[in-house]
């Protein structure tokens, strides 16, 4: 209740958290190196954004054209190179054990969910857009803080949303016999509840029966609501409907949304991936920027785009395969965009060579602590955890001074 109130002075912010699982290359997005030799530069160019004086690659070429809506980050860094521990870092803030499968700690959206709750009443205050997830989970904070899963992928457009489908044959009357069925079932075992489990376990009933049967949500994730222009803007692709119903959810009350776009691990064969899946990325979320700041929703709304670690600055190649890049957690790039942030600014620096952070460095967690205080929410508040131990929301918080006053 505490947490609840200290996040009030914000109760209607939201954040968009786009994942670049895998492993972000910062030299074919926001932080390229002309000036190195061709083993580091790799095959494509620079281009100039809207902001002089800033280079993008020529990869993201619709964002370079709204760089002065962008904030880039271009020194965070963090010592591992390991997938699973790095994936976990980026959605909670701690490393885990290589081996795990599950979370170790709870997700932020889980934090955002259970300290929040949804911006309007009757939508879920989290939702995971993407196929395939891993550490997105409530752990300690309990199976009614995960998120709301859509899922889709590039061989199956166009997007759908299942969870909101009545079983075929269901009426919304017989849904509700239904649920009237379940009451009288519970109801002995409610009055033997002397922990509050079965309330809260009807409280998550009430809530999934609304999400279903009632029009909020059902209006939220209708993307065939948006106008065709609007639509095509966007793209026509799994990325641009991922993209574009995370601001149709944050409009109509979603607290956090979780957008996956696609593997990043570029061991090989990097230039002709980023060649065919970068170009639907850039534009999605060049129109998700531009279309948050023209419906007012910028100062709201922050958008967040990271993955867990860079690429090595040198080319490789592995078993004759085409060249790549490899992990590289030593400094990374990330991208900001609304939030109330100014603009057309780039925080931070890395060495010629692209390797090593050498102005402003600062952790990778302090990208989540940003996200956190957007949110109202103190990243050094803690919960107990199943061994009745508290613990933080972030051990390492530190704020990223340049945005600050």
């Amino acid at each position: 209740m505490r947490l609840r109130a200290s996040a009030s002075a914000q109760r209607d912010t939201a954040v968009i958290y786009v994942l670049q699982e895998g492993g972000a290359t910062q030299f074919e997005t926001w932080d390229p190196k002309p000036d190195t030799g061709s083993e580091i530069r790799g095959e494509f160019n620079p281009i100039k954004t809207n902001v002089p004086g800033v280079l993008f690659s020529e990869l993201m070429t619709e964002q370079a054209r709204i760089m002065d809506k962008l904030v880039v980050l271009r020194s965070i860094h963090h010592p591992s190179t390991q997938h699973s521990s790095s994936v976990h870092l980026i959605k909670t803030g701690y490393y885990c054990q290589p081996a795990s499968n599950e979370n170790e700690m709870p997700s932020v959206g889980s934090y955002a969910a259970k300290v929040c709750g949804p911006v309007a009443p009757k939508m879920p205050p989290y939702v995971l857009l993407y196929h395939g997830e891993r550490y997105d989970g409530p752990h300690y904070l309990g199976a009614g803080y995960g998120p709301f899963v859509v899922r889709n992928d590039e061989d199956r457009p166009p997007l759908r949303v299942p969870n909101l489908a009545l079983l075929g044959g269901v009426t919304s009357e017989q849904m509700g016999d239904r649920t009237a069925l379940l009451n009288n079932f519970e109801r002995d075992r409610r009055v033997l509840d002397t922990k509050g489990q079965a309330a809260a376990a009807d409280d998550f009933q009430r809530q999934a029966v609304e999400l279903v049967t009632g029009p909020a949500a059902r209006k939220a994730f209708d993307l065939d609501a948006e106008p065709t222009r609007l639509r095509d803007h966007y793209g026509r692709n799994y990325l641009g409907d991922r993209f574009l119903l995370a601001r149709r959810l944050v409009e109509h009350g979603v607290r956090f949304v979780t957008v996956g776009t696609f593997g990043w691990d570029h061991h090989g064969g990097l230039w002709k991936d980023m060649r065919r899946n970068a170009p639907r990325f850039d534009r999605a979320l060049a129109a998700l920027v531009s279309d948050l700041f023209d419906r007012g929703l910028a100062e709201r709304v922050l958008v967040v785009v990271m993955g867990e670690f860079g690429r090595t600055p040198q080319i490789s190649q592995i078993n004759n395969s085409p060249p790549g890049r490899d992990h590289w957690g030593d400094v990374m790039s990330v991208l900001l965009a609304g939030g109330g942030f100014e603009g057309g600014r780039v925080v931070g620096s890395s060495d010629r060579k692209g390797g090593v952070p050498t102005s402003s460095p600062y952790r990778l967690e302090c990208v989540l602590g940003l996200m956190y205080r957007h949110l109202g929410i103190d990243p050094a508040a803690t919960f107990n955890d199943h061994s009745g131990r508290p613990r933080s929301l972030l051990d390492i918080r530190d704020r990223i001074k340049e945005l600050e006053g």
